[in-house]
């Protein structure tokens, strides 16, 4: 077994904060510091984990000498707002609207800004609106639509110009220079299912768009640029088969570089580096992790050679640049946690700093005028215990000032520390699983919940703060979050074997975490209750189903209910046909040759076996999960005699966008948790 601790050390703050004095008086709430909330014993409210960022990004001009943010201000809409870093006082709110939320902002150039907009007091089933697209100046003015939304609740007037583009049209990519930036026309099939999508450059100036597409291939899905924002690559899909084209520079023609049966790819495209050379990730080993190569042209195969290589993780990650275009600075690749690798000797050494002045942090650093003798730096700095809080370093005079903190009220000496560990199932396979105690000492006997995420075929989590794991630590219980097989993220070997073992082995794997958390003595086993949401509600399901004695609860949200609903045809479905007839039996089944399998491991055809508590959410708007799976499963529940604690939010789709929801499930959660836990 693998363990990792990471040190956690008192931060040392260098500077004190001056940001709150500067602001102008309506962003001050948001960034102003409350009294330390680490001197009192009540647990924070569900508020403060689950309430939007009050500084969600930070992001530095071109020249070093603007700083954009979104803020989160109490009671009021997220805003944009501008900084100036030299003068170190606030200078503009350039965007904020009384119905729409900021999202997203990225300098174009050291005058103008894109950014997108939601709207945060609508419901997860109310987000089928697109982001659109915006431009204004830092000082607020020329405020352009550029991407119309397709539901138009933003009410505050734009410069009036050239008509917008319609709504189904989202940001790609922003090169280097100019005033363009690259938006993708997406086009649907007659069943309003995404087909294909076209790139366009477009002037955030003067609102004029042209097609970029250049002899595209049918049904392409992705599309990588170089650094002067011309497309290089794309990749297309469909049937359950994936091809890639490559387009070399000055040419017009595209090249069938191969075509793939979708999770059979021999390697896939990562990014293109600033020299125009193509990277793509190769698995390599006993675990099939994949490994950073450069695609060599000559052979039509990745080269031998591995780049970068994460044993036990596959690569995540690119290269760090200030621009497209400009030298390459480094890569950030992401293991357990976040970390760089620097090529840059300036860089490296100011990495070390940050290190050591934020000690116990990740510290993320990117940076303006890199080269120069004025290059100016934002840092996030962050852990498991702390959202994180934002730095500037400007070289000029070698100062550190912090801006804020992401989320104020959070005292990382209240919050759980989270861990990282590689165990082994019943059946030898090795799998990953993260640990989040409660303040206080490990070796004692707790309440637990095992918290099981989604996908399932994604990575269930990184080293970070993570909201729900905090929420649920603050109350005292040890949270395990097994990376259980089918996750992605570490490796073929553990992906593949999750293969139609929705039920089986994958269930297993979260019931042998448990156990080896008990074995640790970190867990009182009789206290335990199991949860999750979308494939994480199915499996806690199917934990009370088939492992009734491990759990005394269960909390299962916009779950899965039962596998062969999945394989239905509705109305208002995000699921394609594809997804339908390939994806769905490759991983779990086939719905005719698997109907047993599939049968026996459907938590609604034996509700009657479900005998513990649970609480069940539901979202009434929910497309990737229509409700269906959880009336059913709640009717089922009833007649057998058993009825669930069951809450459905009319406006949700899948999950739940709206801090209220969030909160009140939350809260729902901690009571149902609290009666039979505690």
């Amino acid at each position: 077994m693998t363990f990792v601790t990471w040190p956690r050390v008192g931060v040392v703050f260098i500077v004190a904060s001056i940001w709150a004095a500067a602001l102008p008086v309506q962003a001050q709430q948001a960034a102003s510091a409350p009294p330390a909330a680490g001197t009192g014993t009540a647990p924070l409210p569900a508020e403060a984990f689950f309430r939007p960022a009050d500084i969600e990004s930070a992001v530095v001009s071109p020249s070093g000498r603007w700083l954009a943010m979104t803020l989160g201000i109490e009671g009021k809409r997220v805003s944009l707002a501008v900084f100036d870093l030299i003068e170190w006082k606030a200078h503009a709110i350039a965007a904020q609207f009384t119905d729409g939320d900021v999202s997203d902002p990225i300098w174009v150039d050291d005058d103008t800004l894109v950014f997108e907009i939601a709207d945060r007091t609508r419901g997860g089933g109310d987000q089928r609106w697109w982001p659109g697209l915006f431009s204004v100046s830092r000082d607020g003015k020329d405020l352009r639509v550029l991407v119309k939304l397709n539901k138009h609740f933003v009410s505050e007037g734009a410069t009036p110009g050239r008509e917008p583009l319609p709504y189904n049209h989202k940001l790609l990519h922003v090169p280097a220079g100019g005033t363009e930036v690259i938006v993708g026309e997406v086009r649907f099939d007659s069943t309003g299912i995404v087909e294909s999508v076209i790139p366009k450059r477009l002037d955030v100036k003067t609102g004029r768009a042209r097609s970029v597409a250049l002899g595209t291939p049918p049904q392409v899905r992705r599309w990588l640029f170089d650094s002067t924002g011309e497309p290089r690559l794309v990749v297309t899909g469909r049937d359950g088969k994936v091809g890639y084209h490559w387009r070399a520079p000055g040419s017009d023609q595209w090249r069938l570089l191969g075509e793939f049966t979708r999770y059979q790819t021999p390697y896939r495209p990562a990014f293109i580096d600033n020299a125009g050379a193509l990277y793509v990730t190769v698995p390599g080993g006993d675990e099939g992790t994949s490994e950073l190569r450069r695609f060599d042209f000559d052979t039509g195969k990745p080269a031998p050679e591995s780049l970068v290589s994460t044993p036990g993780f596959d690569f995540t990650g690119g290269i760090v640049s200030e621009t497209q275009g400009s030298p390459q600075l480094g890569v950030r690749l992401w293991t357990d946690a976040e970390t760089t690798a620097w090529f840059d000797p300036r860089l490296k050494a100011l990495q070390a700093e940050a290190d050591r002045r934020l000690a116990g942090l990740v510290n993320r650093i990117d940076c303006r005028r890199c080269n120069e003798p004025d290059m100016t730096a934002v840092v996030l700095s962050y852990s498991d215990r702390d959202p994180g809080q934002f730095w500037i370093y400007r070289a000029a005079d070698k100062s550190w000032r912090k801006v804020g903190d992401r989320r104020r009220g959070i005292d990382p000496r209240r919050m759980g520390s989270t861990d990282f560990a590689r165990i082994r199932a019943r059946d030898g396979l090795e799998f990953p699983v993260w640990v989040t105690w409660p303040p206080g000492p490990k070796k004692v006997a707790r309440p637990a919940v095992v918290l099981v995420h989604g996908g399932p075929w994604v990575r269930g989590r990184y080293w970070d703060w993570d909201a729900d794991a905090q929420f649920l630590a603050s109350r005292g219980y040890v949270v395990i979050e097994p990376e259980f097989r089918g996750s992605e993220g570490y490796g073929q070997k553990l992906f593949r074997a999750g293969m139609k073992q929705f039920g089986r082995a994958m269930q297993d794997d979260v019931a042998d975490a448990l156990a080896w958390a008990v074995g640790e003595g970190w867990v009182d086993k009789s206290r335990v209750c199991i949860a999750g949401a979308s494939y994480g509600g199915y499996a806690t399901l199917m934990g009370l189903m088939k492992h009734p004695d491990s759990y005394r609860c269960g909390v299962a949200w916009v779950a899965v209910t039962d596998p062969r609903l999945m394989y239905e045809w509705r109305q208002g479905s995000d699921q394609s046909d594809e997804v339908r007839s390939f994806d769905l039996p490759t991983l779990i089944g086939d719905p005719v040759a698997d109907a047993a399998m599939l049968e026996s491991v459907s938590p609604l055809a034996q509700a009657s076996r479900i005998k513990a508590p649970l609480l069940m959410a539901v979202g009434a708007e929910d497309r990737r999960v229509p409700p269906i799976h959880g009336r059913k499963m709640r009717d089922a529940l009833v007649n057998a005699g058993h009825p669930p604690e069951y809450v459905e939010y009319p406006d949700e789709g899948h999950g739940f966008y709206k801090p209220e929801n969030r909160v009140d499930f939350m809260q729902r959660m901690e009571r149902f948790l609290a009666r039979h836990l505690k």
